[in-house]
């Protein structure tokens, strides 16, 4: 590769570092397909519109289609294949989607999934939301009622209409982490 096009980078990714050479022009996205094989993230409408491309970077939601891999150097990436427990053991929000059928033709789920486990954390850590009504920072976390899910999850969009079963997927993985802190 020509070299002022192109880069070496080191990105970890499902915590295994991964150094390799890029075109500057390359995404996350197409790194993660083409060049690393991990296929369970989706390319919808490489726009940055309709969520299916949701990673995590540095725990963080990221729209895989839009962000160039040099820009992602060093930073920690997840995926839907690293979102599980070693053991194999599901994510919680896994747990629930597919135990309450939240998909249909499972296109926009992996990034249904990146998104609401990332969502969760930001919802536990006092984040607002637009649909938050009260900011004041003495009410703490809102409530994660089913408006508050809806909007905190608007950028993922699912074809397929499962928006019901999303919801309540995630509803039930907050529960069980709620559970889960409180013991």
């Amino acid at each position: 590769m020509d070299s002022s096009t192109s880069s070496d980078i080191t990105l970890h990714i499902n915590g295994e570092k991964h150094t390799l050479p890029v075109d500057h022009r390359t995404t996350v996205l197409d790194l993660l397909r083409e060049r690393l094989d991990l296929t369970g993230t989706k390319k919808g409408c490489d726009q940055g519109q309709c969520g299916a491309c949701t990673v995590l970077v540095d725990g963080r939601r990221a729209l895989s289609c839009l962000q160039l891999a040099v820009a992602a150097e060093g930073r920690e990436i997840a995926t839907i294949e690293g979102i599980a427990e070693e053991s194999g053991q599901l994510h919680p929000v896994q747990q629930a989607f597919l135990d309450l059928d939240g998909y249909q033709c499972g296109y926009c789920t992996p990034g249904q999934i990146c998104s609401a486990v990332a969502m969760l954390e930001e919802h536990a850590a006092g984040w607002p939301s637009a649909a938050t009504r009260d900011l004041s920072p003495e009410a703490g976390p809102p409530p994660l009622t089913p408006e508050e899910i809806r909007e905190r999850m608007s950028g993922n969009l699912c074809r397929c209409a499962a928006y019901v079963s999303i919801v309540q997927a995630i509803g039930r993985a907050a529960g069980a982490r709620t559970e889960e802190a409180a013991r």
